[in-house]
């Protein structure tokens, strides 16, 4: 059975509308009966309810960023199971209501964004993914979706657990890969271990969108685009950004993850300092590309110059 508005989970939380309809399931507000507050639910959908691998990574997902506390991570609250009034089996997580929009509605409505808001939007939710990452969680699906922004100016990360869980799965059954392969780190289009630095490479590619008024790259297929992750370098940004601006964004988005900001931490660090009108400190030496170290290949899809089946699947992007 779908969610519909007056459906009560956990005998706590009484849906009231429906917030956004996405490729995992729906965000609906809801009521907490027991503390009489507004709150966010997402209801994920059967398909990964019903498999036991997935719902055992997503409840320890839910556990680790449920410890996550800090003004610019969207906190949650509650994770549950039930079964509805037809036995299908329903599981959802509770989270804070942010009163605001995800930034992709920002940028569809305003295109481009100043340098100043910029760096004001990408600093907070560096500073958010620093907390996650001090606590040893990486996001794996940073993008203009899951920014939430309030009309203050406050920005919240969101997401994480989802983001994380979804890894298990393949995404071709969720259909998350077109929306999430824009903003993917050449290690994760490889299938590689991810790290903070991944993170960095996402929240990178977010400020060259705002910068720049559109994705570095696109393309008609998710494999196209993941390929453009680990092969190309992205347009110039325009002649308007400031020079910190770009080197800033540039170093984000390093295709070799050892060069660029290591972890959130850093990266708002770096945004600070350009914010200041201070040089950013100095990233490593460049040692050996892994471009050359390692072939480049989107995992389930054959090396360049080999034919791509028709339908083939990208796996392993998140």
């Amino acid at each position: 059975m779908a969610p519909v508005p007056g459906m009560s989970l956990g005998e706590r939380y009484e849906l009231q509308s429906l917030i956004a309809t996405g490729g995992m399931g729906q965000v609906w507000r809801a009521e907490d009966s027991t503390l009489h507050r507004a709150v966010a639910v997402k209801v994920l959908r059967s398909e990964f309810t019903g498999d036991p691998t997935f719902l055992a990574r997503f409840r320890a997902e839910a556990r680790n960023t449920a410890a996550l506390s800090h003004p610019n991570i969207a906190s949650i609250y509650d994770y549950g199971e039930a079964d509805d009034p037809t036995g299908e089996h329903v599981a959802y997580l509770v989270m804070e209501l942010v009163d605001g929009e995800p930034l992709s509605q920002v940028l569809a409505r305003e295109g481009r964004l100043s340098p100043d808001r910029t760096l004001n939007i990408l600093g907070q939710a560096a500073a958010g993914l620093n907390a996650a990452h001090h606590a040893g969680v990486v996001h794996r699906d940073i993008k203009p979706g899951n920014l939430l922004v309030h009309p203050d100016g406050t920005v919240k990360v969101t997401d994480f657990g989802i983001a994380r869980a979804a890894s298990t799965v393949p995404l071709t059954q969720t259909g998350m890969v077109v929306g999430t392969a824009h903003y993917l780190s050449p290690e994760q289009a490889e299938g590689r271990v991810t790290t903070p630095a991944s993170d960095v490479y996402s929240l990178g590619v977010v400020g060259y969108e705002c910068l720049a008024g559109q994705r570095p790259f696109d393309g008609a297929t998710s494999i196209a685009v993941a390929l453009m992750q680990i092969r190309q370098q992205p347009p110039p940004l325009p002649a308007d950004v400031p020079v910190p601006v770009r080197e800033l964004i540039e170093r984000a988005m390093n295709k070799d993850g050892r060069l660029r900001f290591p972890t959130g931490g850093e990266f708002a660090t770096a945004i600070t300092a350009v914010q200041a009108g201070r040089p950013i400190a100095p990233g490593p030496a460049a040692g050996p590309s892994v471009a050359t170290d390692v072939p480049t290949q989107v995992v389930g899809v054959p090396p360049a110059g080999a034919a791509v089946p028709a339908g083939a699947a990208v796996m392993g992007l998140a």
